[in-house]
């Protein structure tokens, strides 16, 4: 049966975070990333492939829709050949809860790749959670779930007023910034609870954040490059707190 203008409109209008606000879906394209949240279940609610698909899950239903009505509701210029419409999960963050594990925190990163990548980071090193401003670039944007490959969905994400959040970390719990003149990385040693906060590469931490950090930390460079990418950065940070431990 072929979509109606109604689901294409609908569809189509998901590419927007003001509609899928308002809607309480996302939308996520591409077979490697779908059949990563099919592969976990439970979080894919519509399911639209062409006939040249590869993805499909037993049990799943999905509508087999033509190459042309993919177009229409794609968000890409080249548009694949599957795609998968999802509820949003909306997540209160509790006072006291970046006392527990690690945190990542992103303090108004507006790259939408940098921001996935430093998901699947997270995901890959077992940090508890990432607690994101307001600012920061969408959870749900088609380019955070696509940088991110799945890690948005496996991730504990908040998005919260960080000057809030923090203000609620015990003294204990060290409250890492990483700044360019921090002391360096490896004289922290490994820990079980810590908040790691991470600015945007042009502006660093904002006033309001860097209030909060207990200690500033860098990496050393060897060589001649200006700076590091947020993401790398974020990795070698948590690379080391997890080794040292």
């Amino acid at each position: 049966m072929p979509l109606t203008k109604a689901e294409i409109s609908r569809l189509r209008s998901l590419h927007e975070k003001k509609h899928r606000e308002t809607l309480g879906l996302f939308v996520v394209e591409g077979e490697k990333v779908i059949r990563e949240l099919l592969a976990e279940g439970g979080i894919i609610d519509e399911f639209y492939v062409t006939e040249a698909s590869v993805v499909s899950k037993e049990g799943v239903e999905q509508r087999l829709i033509s190459a042309a009505e993919m177009s229409r509701i794609s968000h890409f210029p080249t548009p694949s050949r599957a795609l998968a419409v999802g509820k949003l999960v909306r997540r209160t963050l509790a006072h006291d809860l970046l006392n527990q594990g690690l945190t990542l925190v992103l303090d108004a990163l507006q790259d939408a790749g940098n921001v996935g990548t430093l998901l699947r980071i997270a995901d890959w090193f077992g940090v508890a959670r990432v607690v994101m401003s307001a600012d920061c670039a969408d959870l749900y944007s088609q380019k955070v779930i696509n940088a991110s490959m799945g890690s948005f969905h496996r991730v504990p994400t908040y998005v919260a007023d960080l000057k809030d959040a923090l203000a609620n970390v015990k003294l204990q719990v060290p409250i890492l910034g990483c700044d360019l003149h921090g002391e360096p990385l490896g004289t922290i040693g490994g820990l079980a609870d810590a908040v790691i906060v991470m600015g945007s590469e042009g502006r660093g931490l904002s006033d309001a954040v860097a209030r909060h950090v207990t200690r500033r930390v860098t990496i050393p460079r060897y060589g001649a490059a200006e700076s590091l990418n947020v993401a790398v950065a974020a990795g070698i940070v948590c690379a080391h707190l997890r080794s040292a431990v």
